[in-house]
């Protein structure tokens, strides 16, 4: 067989990830958080990028739109602008929509809130630092948060006197958790700071007799302990109590009761005396803010029984390409480089815009195809959420099961029944009993909860009990899968709420 040399043309499809295309899909598993903080990035970076204002006439990417009817394809309710792409690579990866962000800032809305008057007062004048610009920080008149770790190094400081010890309690004051725990091993800090630990002890035990009670316990027992000697409850019978909390949690009040060697009327009091105690102490205190969760997506009901879906525009980043100062850079552009770097700015504000317009509208897609999917539980609550998977909303809105991932995660829905996130309304099957339609997991927990709240003292459902409950519902389900849910929603085994309804009742 002989070797020879030839060209050959051969023909292949490939997709190739570019830049575009990589920030594209990064822009849509992004929260509203992260992408707020992803444009601000692009805003220093880009020249070309500004901030929107209301006397731009923005108006939000998507409107408000009603959730399809059955029948009606999400092509035509959407209507052409929003017709998904037929090259099938484009139509997964949500990076081209032709016509999509005209020059009068179609894309942005939102303006910049304006600076604050000035009080009219006799120090209006004074700007802060002493400087009379006529502009002050309100911010500089507002108090800092009183943190834990301040108010012990108050204390510390009129307390101990001693250069030493004043080291070693300002170290373990920087090891209490904002709880109001200590953290941390002593003998480790011993070695650290050069001290017996013998020293250290005694330092942490004038740190426990600080304000509030209980502060700086190494654990729950001794939490407690230092706040009912503080209350001069603290006995034997306590003392027993406090080494074993694992038979209080779980509410066997018949050991607890031998251990402390005390009569039901006692025990019952001690355990009245412990639930008035802080548990957590340090969280009279400033600690981290807790940031509420914005919604991404309104959901409100129509008058016509429908529902409609909205973005929420306070999410959305509101930014335009400044083609103004565009064209009069472009005019001093001498040299190739600055034509090149004028070029670049010019693509990647481009590219940013459309980005952000193509995912706020696949998110309004998503949105709509869910509620229509799950226009029951809207209607009529959690128990008649359907099971629904990732393919089904793709299916049905002609994209791919991974654009459908990165649209849903870290979303969230406003609903009239809640915040939910998007992902939420993605359940499992469990099939019919009488081989009717599928019923949801997360319809199914619900049930299992309301059977579990509704016993009494006298009648506590076993996990087999629920199933031939559920069984009698229609629900075909196992007894694992029973107790796999229940212990998802921390609810407690059937004995161990029977010993606590019994232990409730004693305690009244």
């Amino acid at each position: 067989m002989a070797l020879t040399t030839r060209l050959e043309f051969r023909q292949s499809q490939a997709l190739v990830m570019t830049p575009q295309l990589m920030q594209a899909i990064k822009l849509l598993q992004l929260s509203n958080l992260d992408l707020v903080a992803y444009v601000e990035e692009e805003l220093e970076k880009n020249p070309l990028l500004e901030r929107a204002s209301d006397d731009d006439g923005a108006q939000p990417p998507a409107e408000a739109a009603d959730a399809p009817a059955d029948g009606e394809s999400p092509q035509e309710w959407l209507g052409e602008d929003l017709a998904v792409s037929r090259n099938a690579i484009e139509e997964d990866l949500g990076t081209r929509l032709d016509n999509v962000f005209p020059e009068d800032g179609t894309n942005v809305a939102s303006a910049r809130a304006e600076d604050a008057t000035a009080a009219h007062s006799e120090w209006a004048s004074v700007g802060s630092g002493g400087r009379e610009d006529g502009e002050y920080n309100l911010e500089a008149f507002v108090s800092a948060e009183r943190t834990l770790a301040d108010h012990l190094a108050e204390q510390l400081s009129l307390t101990v006197s001693d250069p030493a010890q004043r080291m070693i309690g300002q170290h373990l004051i920087d090891m209490v958790d904002e709880t109001g725990y200590l953290t941390g091993d002593l003998t480790a800090v011993a070695d650290k700071v050069g001290a017996d630990l013998a020293q250290v002890e005694a330092v942490l035990a004038i740190l426990q007799g600080f304000d509030p009670a209980g502060v700086c316990a190494r654990n729950l027992s001794e939490c407690l302990a230092i706040q009912l000697k503080e209350l001069n409850r603290y006995d034997p019978a306590m003392e027993a109590l406090l080494g074993r909390l694992d038979l209080l949690a779980k509410r066997d009040v018949a050991a607890l009761r031998k251990i402390c060697g005390v009569s039901d009327e006692d025990i019952a009091d001690m355990i009245a005396e412990i639930k008035r105690l802080n548990p957590k102490p340090g969280l009279a205190f400033g600690s981290a803010t807790v940031q509420p969760i914005v919604p991404d997506v309104f959901v409100r009901p129509a008058p016509d029984g429908s529902f409609r879906v909205e973005l929420n525009s306070d999410t959305l980043p509101k930014i335009l390409l400044n083609q103004e100062y565009h064209a009069t850079v472009s005019k001093t552009a001498a040299t190739p480089t600055d034509k090149a770097y004028l070029a670049e700015k010019l693509q990647s504000a481009t590219w940013l815009i459309r980005a952000l317009d193509q995912r706020a509208r696949t998110i309004l897609k998503v949105s709509a195809e869910i509620v229509k999917q799950q226009d029951a539980f809207f209607a009529h609550g959690v128990q008649h959420l359907r099971p629904l998977n990732l393919k089904t909303i793709a299916d049905a809105i002609s994209m791919h099961e991974s654009t459908v991932s990165r649209v849903t995660a870290n979303k969230y829905m406003a609903t009239t029944r809640g915040i939910f996130e998007l992902k939420y309304f993605f359940t499992s099957a469990i099939a019919s009993a009488d081989g009717g339609e599928a019923h949801s997991a997360e319809a199914v927990r619900h049930r299992i909860k309301n059977l579990i709240e509704a016993e009494t003292a006298n009648d506590i459902l076993s996990d087999d009990t629920i199933v031939e409950k559920l069984r009698e519902a229609g629900i075909d389900i196992a007894r694992r899968t029973v107790a796999k849910y229940r212990e998802g929603m921390r609810i407690a085994s059937s004995v161990q709420r029977r010993r606590e309804k019994q232990g409730a009742s004693l305690g009244r």
